[in-house]
């Protein structure tokens, strides 16, 4: 929940406040009809607005005007009015958004499809003094371990995303056992660590993670510590937020906000913030935006930079870390609505998608200027994508959709094969839209999941493609559980596992999801790793640090 922060910060704006009337001229009469606005209790509109929060403020926006979802201000909410709006809410649209029947109750539905029908209250800003007093530092720098305290093999954790309880679970992935459940916070988008460590020791790399929580919490994990004190500092820099890096040296961590409309510069030691960058600005079409979000940040392979996505301005900023005192920007104009995306195999292009705009944009990190804008099919969606190479095209980069079932696979080689570089290669039609697309130097498939679709048999279930024939050569459903989705693929550190999530779409603070583990060669299960809180999203150390997509 968005919440007032601390005696004389803005306050948020209640139900009371919000109502008004809307004057209908009757020709003719002399006479103006007063039709009241939808209205709730202070107590549902709160609840409403938590929900909004961690359910669809992602893709509409804090203040409702629309990026991946659609806007949802009164002027347009009201057009479609109250019956409407719930039948959207519970059975979703075939354009991407989720059925939510299954997560939230018909009561809730019906207080939520009046919400929002209400303006949307504005949530306060959050200075610089306020993050410093958010930071807190549970294990001093000079206290931390010269040496795992532990016998595992580390490099082959998972950190592995348990949304509703606002925690990460590190699993040995050799053994798969859960090593701890540490705490972090709300719902967390991403987990980064410095995925290129030029100014690191071999020995080091991939030991400090950083998570970023909805709540805009970043946490910083130590994997070398005992499971009770892996968490060894924390900030809030947000009080909505998403994407999270690492600097080369891993000197700096930076964090982006969506609300308040920033990203963060710390130091990656102590997590003490250091300097505040606003993303406000005017967009590629000229116009003012206030709320413009920071979706992707990366740290660049071959640069001391950051690339930091800005969704609603359709900008790519190229920010030069080596003097944050004297920060050099360098603003990209692509495309709206940026989201997520990945490097190329060599680390010089960055494609990540412009989803509502339904196209890749290729950056070159190099030249630090637009390569390319992809025409793709509707909502691509990457998540940290896949690279693998294709008998006819080469190497390719590829996404899922949100808006469709299709994977899309365009070439991204301009030195080796220059006919085929950011062109469409080929298109293979799934049963349903997906979030997440994943794939392994070693391995001869390519898994894409299709969370996005209503229907629970689709939703539950990944599909395999061959990377030869582009075919689909096998559908697994996850599981036939009502309200669980099949969710995000991560492959283990030699390529030879595959492992998925069961997420329970409801919110539950008992354990109720899963890992199923697939052998990558025979597609078989092989292992399952029980005991989690909504299980998403999974990172393995040694693919992340090496840059393994």
């Amino acid at each position: 929940m968005i919440k007032r922060s601390r005696p004389g910060a803005p306050s948020i704006l209640h139900a009371s406040a919000l109502s008004m009337a809307i004057g209908i001229s009757i020709s003719g009469l002399g006479v103006t009809a007063q039709a009241a606005t939808p209205t709730l209790s202070e107590a549902d509109f709160e609840a409403s607005k938590t929900i909004y929060f961690q359910r669809c403020a992602g893709c509409h926006g804090t203040l409702r005007k629309g990026a991946t979802g659609k806007s949802l201000e009164p002027k347009e909410t009201q057009k479609l009015g109250q019956e409407r709006l719930e039948k959207i809410i519970k059975f979703g649209t075939e354009g991407g958004m989720n059925n939510f029947d299954d997560i939230m109750s018909a009561d809730e539905i019906k207080k939520m499809a009046t919400y929002i029908q209400m303006e949307p209250p504005i949530p306060p800003e959050m200075p610089l003094s306020l993050m410093k007093e958010r930071h807190k530092v549970f294990v001093d720098p000079k206290d931390y371990p010269s040496k795992p305290l532990h016998g595992r093999n580390w490099k082959n954790f998972f950190l592995v995303i348990e949304r509703d309880v606002g925690k990460v679970a590190v699993i040995d992935g050799d053994k798969k056992e859960v090593v701890a459940h540490v705490a972090t916070g709300y719902a967390v988008h991403v987990l980064k660590a410095a995925e290129h460590h030029k100014s690191l020791h071999a020995k080091d790399a991939g030991r400090f993670w950083y998570t970023q929580g909805r709540d805009g919490k970043l946490t910083k994990i130590d994997l070398w510590q005992t499971p009770d004190k892996m968490k060894v500092a924390e900030v809030q820099i947000a009080y909505d937020a998403r994407d999270v890096a690492v600097s080369g040296d891993g000197k700096y961590v930076v964090g982006g906000g969506y609300w308040p409309p920033h990203f963060v510069i710390a130091d990656a030691m102590t997590m003490e913030p250091l300097k505040v960058v606003s993303a406000r600005g005017v967009n590629v079409d000229g116009d003012y935006v206030n709320e413009s979000r920071v979706a992707a940040i990366y740290d660049t392979p071959n640069h001391p930079s950051w690339l930091v996505s800005m969704k609603e301005l359709g900008q790519m900023w190229q920010v030069d870390y080596s003097d944050i005192d004297n920060l050099k920007i360098t603003k990209m104009d692509t495309a709206k609505f940026l989201h997520d995306g990945f490097y190329d195999p060599t680390g010089r292009y960055f494609q990540i998608a412009a989803n509502a705009s339904n196209k890749m944009v290729v950056v070159d990190t190099k030249t630090q200027k637009l390569t390319k804008l992809i025409d793709v099919d509707k909502l691509p969606h990457p998540g940290p994508g896949a690279n693998w190479i294709d008998p006819k095209c080469g190497p390719v980069g590829g996404t899922v959709h949100l808006g469709v079932g299709k994977v899309t696979a365009w070439g991204n080689d301009p030195k080796g094969h220059p006919d085929q570089a950011w062109k469409v290669c080929y298109e293979t039609e799934t049963d349903g839209p997906g979030v997440f697309i994943r794939t392994h130097p070693k391995s001869d498939y390519v898994w894409a999941d299709q969370t996005k679709h209503p229907e629970p048999e689709v939703q539950q279930s990944l599909q395999v493609i061959d990377k030869k024939t582009r075919e689909i050569v096998k559908t697994i459903r996850l599981t036939e559980k009502p309200g669980y989705a099949a969710v995000h693929i991560e492959f283990n550190n030699d390529g030879s596992e595959v492992w998925t999530s069961v997420w329970n779409r409801k919110d539950s603070k008992e354990p109720n999801g899963e890992i199923i583990i697939f052998d990558a060669k025979t597609l078989e299960e092989k292992a399952r790793v029980k005991g989690l809180f909504a299980p998403t999203g999974k990172f393995n150390v040694h693919n992340r640090v090496n840059h393994v997509t």
